[in-house]
């Protein structure tokens, strides 16, 4: 099956046609137009991945096919072959969002290498354009999940530095939505309609992960059977999210600072200086202060990571958030696992709070995701839980909820911090049923409300 589809636009009849003829022994449909202005009708009526046009043309020239698709269609990729190769041309093609320029007579191989790269571009071009278009739904700001104070501390620090260049290091265990924060800082940026490329530094070996973040020169080193760009220079203008980042090896390292302090670096087996505009996010769950006093990370490197740090709280400090995103993940399973489970008994969320979440976030996503496809119909109760939540004794309140500083604490701010925080898990394991969150308080309903009120807790439930 012809996957790639590509128009032809020229006056000459015989070049159209023979280039054509050309594609279409190699497998791609091919269709032509003899003007500019066709062009454009039929890139209105029809899907196309690649464009490939001559510049001087009657009605329309190749310049006014180039501005039309660079002004309203973003996943084309358009290439220039004519035959009055100038320079002031090839800048105004590429002004225009031409991929290559071409000068003709252009040679069978040198067309068809052209058209692979032009189609690895549009490859990844059009699935960063989904892919953005799905973490903008997924992770924009509103649709974060979490209603504890610690959690709208980080989201309150998102908010301010989002939309700076400085640098975020992330720090917390893992599955505490580390990536997430990442995410809602490039997404609430003036980047956010540029790559936002994540990195694990943890899950790829020290000799790829060079390549993988630096590119590399065709002949660089075995198998480099071609020329590739790294993650630093796909980012451009962008945001690029370097995970595990206490995983990086001391020879990388060193290549890392030179990156952050110039924004400036070489291909392997390259010579030429590529300058990038990026903003760098780093995250670890790893103690990074530790590993400078043994040696194992630059101190250098981990200031100019530190400009600004975010720590991303475990779920056994925001146990307010359970419920929420317990009946979160419950709505998403049941919409993606075609289930109809009602919702979760009062026992089961008992559990869930007292449970100290090891995983954090993911352990409870995984936990909900099982529950629910094991389940049949009816309410998540005590039966469906794994042993290891189920079995554990309950516990009111944690010996680390009641530590008090060495420094003291403020008694009436940390009693009202208590109290709404044990508002806010009622109303969340309730559904926001102020009746049932009263009874759950063992409070009068007026009383609720008025403290609702008083705590300025409406905002919450907007987000819940």
């Amino acid at each position: 099956m012809k996957e790639d589809v590509i128009l032809i636009v020229d006056d000459s009849r015989l070049e159209a046609d023979a280039l054509a003829n050309i594609l279409t022994e190699g497998d791609y449909e091919v269709h032509t137009a003899y003007d500019g202005e066709k062009a454009i009708e039929m890139i209105e009526q029809n899907y196309y991945d690649i464009v490939l046009t001559d510049l001087y043309m009657p009605k329309i020239d190749g310049f006014g096919v180039l501005k039309y698709i660079e002004d309203n269609v973003t996943d084309i990729i358009t290439i220039v072959y004519t035959g009055y190769g100038t320079i002031k041309n090839a800048v105004e093609a590429t002004r225009l969002g031409a991929f290559e320029y071409l000068t003709k007579p252009v040679s069978s191989k040198e067309l068809f290498s052209v058209i692979k790269k032009a189609i690895s571009q549009r490859n990844y071009k059009r699935e960063n354009i989904m892919l953005r278009k799905e973490l903008i739904r997924k992770y924009r700001f509103k649709n974060v999940v979490g209603v504890s104070e610690a959690f709208m501390k980080v989201f309150d620090m998102v908010e301010k530095v989002a939309d700076t260049d400085s640098t975020v290091l992330i720090l917390g265990e893992s599955g505490t939505g580390k990536e997430l924060i990442a995410r809602a800082l490039h997404y609430m940026s003036s980047r956010r309609d540029k790559p936002f490329i994540p990195v694990n530094c943890g899950a790829i070996p020290e000799e790829l992960l060079e390549s993988e973040l630096f590119g590399h020169e065709k002949g660089a080193f075995t198998n480099a059977i071609k020329t590739r760009m790294g993650r630093f220079e796909i980012a451009n203008e962008g945001t690029i999210f370097l995970d595990e980042i206490g995983e990086m090896s001391p020879r990388l390292q060193v290549k890392l600072l030179r990156v952050l302090q110039d924004y400036k670096f070489e291909r392997i087996g390259g010579s030429k200086t590529i300058n990038v505009d990026i903003r760098i996010v780093a995250a670890t769950n790893k103690d990074l202060e530790k590993m400078v006093s043994q040696g194992s990370f630059r101190e250098d490197l981990y200031y100019r990571l530190n400009v600004i740090p975010i720590i991303a709280p475990p779920l056994r400090e925001r146990t307010s958030d359970i419920p929420v995103l317990a009946n979160y993940f419950l709505k998403r399973f049941n919409a993606k696992k075609h289930k109809t489970i009602l919702g979760i008994d009062e026992g089961v969320m008992e559990k869930f709070c007292e449970y100290p979440w090891p995983g954090n976030v993911r352990e409870l996503e995984n936990i909900m995701e099982r529950m629910v496809i094991l389940k049949g119909d009816g309410m998540l109760t005590i039966a469906d839980l794994p042993e290891s939540i189920a079995g554990r004794s309950h516990r009111i309140i944690s010996a680390q909820s009641l530590a008090i500083p060495d420094e003291g604490i403020c008694f009436g701010k940390a009693v009202e911090d208590f109290e709404k925080q044990l508002i806010l898990q009622a109303l969340a394991r309730t559904n926001w049923v102020k009746k049932r969150a009263a009874e759950l308080l063992q409070m009068k309903r007026t009383t609720l409300v008025e403290k609702i009120k008083k705590q300025n807790l409406d905002r919450f439930m907007a987000s819940a």
